[in-house]
């Protein structure tokens, strides 16, 4: 998202893609790298009635991929009314090959399977690869293939296991590639999302931070009336851009809570509370609730069980707010959308429930004002940043809503707690010196409930250790860990040892999301 001018700001929802979902790993990296063009793009489940979509009217649909053999029975399909819209179509992986099926070419299982890096031959550099090379590295990953695309396609890219490799129906708009060219393994294949965006669609690049803000603060408007909202202060950038951005939209009808539940980092509340009343001119309430979360967590290990109490225990505590205030009918709250996807959605397994999402209780009487809910947290930032939020407030590092209690593994004490806080503003404290801070997703620290012997003073110890997870990503829905300086590492392993009491041991988290997460809960 860039700046643009107010008037293109009404223009940009005109400018809809949408990408049908059909199960695959990669459909929200398409998402992103369509928003990354500048254009706005929604998702929607394969099987959105073409109705629908005519409703919505987009000016461009993209198919994704998916893990099924489109010859199989019960394999996701779309209607084939789609092709007929006239609107044009990037099909990708699953998604050609779902259209070659769909439109009378050969879909058969590969003799040999394509994954990883692999050579691709550029036999037309019109239409999708335009201004590039004709020998290029693309990132495969399937077992089935296009032999012989539909009538009325061209082959404008082809490797050596897979003839069509990508095709075109240029009078139709049709397109397919059999490679992913939303990650990054494909260095070259936002071009081609471009290329499919700019010259097939007619896309203008309307989609940027300015313009989000201008229709989120119409849509609030609409929403909300003359209603008043309430909305969870953390301290995070999350409900900070939410609490802006509703201001915004609907000035004094807003009224910011901030709970202190007693799991934030060593003195974030007082922080929270300064940073929000010298900053945001709106009420704010400040919520003192440390012994009612501790009370409710007492002997809960189960971090399901963890997310949904502190879930809701926030929202009980908003609607007992909300009511000493009049005609409050609203919650407004920051979820993004890498938390809707890992709380489980049509296509996504559930991975985990956030607190905000799956962790809201079902007999919530406030309704819900969610205008990052499609975001991620890269456009928060632009965002945050087009409302003119404080540098050190955007580009905190992200902090989970349940706060430290999903990073005490077990049950949640306030010893544990203190221990804790200290383990990790050491962490964070480290990182900042050695000039890491902005270039790492997150650093913090993870209690464990195990205890190991050591070493201190010639006397044995029996205390817990304390696990640095310290990554690198671009929007937590993939992350890899983070290659540390050995000094730096030396200096808080020394640091957190020495100054914590309870503490004799520190280790270092070296997986990748996935196949783990990112926070331990």
């Amino acid at each position: 998202m860039t700046p643009k001018s107010a008037s293109s700001s009404k223009q940009a929802i005109k400018q809809l893609v949408l990408v049908l979902d059909f199960g695959a790993q990669y459909s929200q990296l398409i998402a992103r790298r369509v928003r990354e063009c500048k254009v706005y793009c929604e998702i929607l489940p394969y099987d959105t009635p073409v109705e629908e979509i005519v409703r919505r009217q987009p000016i461009g649909i993209i198919f994704s991929g998916g893990p099924s053999s489109v010859y199989e029975d019960g394999a996701p399909t779309c209607d084939p009314r789609i092709y007929d819209l006239r609107i044009p179509i990037l099909g990708i992986c699953y998604g050609m090959q779902l259209m070659a099926y769909q439109l009378g070419g050969g879909v058969v299982s590969g003799a040999r399977r394509e994954y990883g890096k692999t050579e691709l031959d550029v036999l037309d550099n019109g239409d999708l690869f335009q201004g590039l090379n004709p020998k290029l590295i693309c990132w495969m990953s399937h077992g089935d293939a296009v032999q012989s695309p539909p009538p009325g396609f061209s082959v404008i890219a082809r490797t050596s296991n897979s003839p069509v490799a990508a095709m075109s129906n240029p009078e139709k708009k049709l397109y397919g590639v059999q490679f992913h060219p939303e990650v990054v393994h494909t260095p070259w294949g936002i071009e081609v999302i471009r290329n499919f965006l700019y010259s097939e669609c007619g896309c203008q690049g309307l989609w940027t931070a300015e313009s989000f803000v201008k229709l989120s603060c119409d849509a609030i408007k609409k929403q909300v009336g003359d209603k008043s909202v309430v909305c969870g202060l953390s301290g995070g950038i999350d409900s900070a851009t939410v609490a802006a951005l509703v201001h915004r939209a609907i000035g004094d009808q807003l009224t910011c809570i901030f709970v202190n539940h007693g799991l934030l980092r060593k003195d974030e509340a007082e922080q929270v509370r300064r940073t929000f009343q010298d900053f945001f001119n709106v009420r704010l309430i400040y919520v003192d609730a440390e012994e009612r979360f501790l009370t409710r967590l007492k002997g809960v290990l189960d971090p399901e069980e963890k997310r949904k109490i502190i879930g809701e225990e926030f929202v009980r505590i908003f609607e007992e707010e909300a009511k000493k205030l009049p005609h409050v009918d609203y919650l407004a709250q920051g979820t993004l959308y890498p938390d809707v996807i890992e709380s489980g959605t049509k296509q996504a397994a559930k991975i985990k429930t956030h607190h905000n999402v799956g962790g809201l209780p079902d007999d919530m009487n406030l309704k819900l004002v969610e205008p990052l809910r499609y975001l991620f947290k890269d456009e928060v930032r632009r965002v945050a940043e087009e409302l003119g939020l404080p540098s050190e407030m955007v580009w905190r590092q992200p902090f989970p809503g349940p706060g430290l209690a999903i990073r005490i593994i077990g049950e949640v004490t306030k010893d544990r707690l203190e221990t804790l806080r200290e383990a990790d503003d050491i962490i964070v404290e480290e990182i900042k010196r050695a000039g890491l801070y902005r270039t790492l997703w997150q650093a913090f620290g993870v209690l464990a409930p195990v205890r190991s012997v050591g070493v201190m003073g010639d006397q044995r110890t029996y205390s817990y250790p304390i696990i640095l997870r310290a990554v690198t990503s671009e929007d937590a829905m993939t992350a890899d860990w983070a290659r540390l300086p050995w000094e730096v590492l030396e200096r808080i392993s020394n640091r957190v040892i020495n100054e914590v009491k309870g503490v004799n041991r520190l280790v270092y988290d070296v997986s990748s999301k996935p196949p783990a997460t990112i926070e331990w809960e």
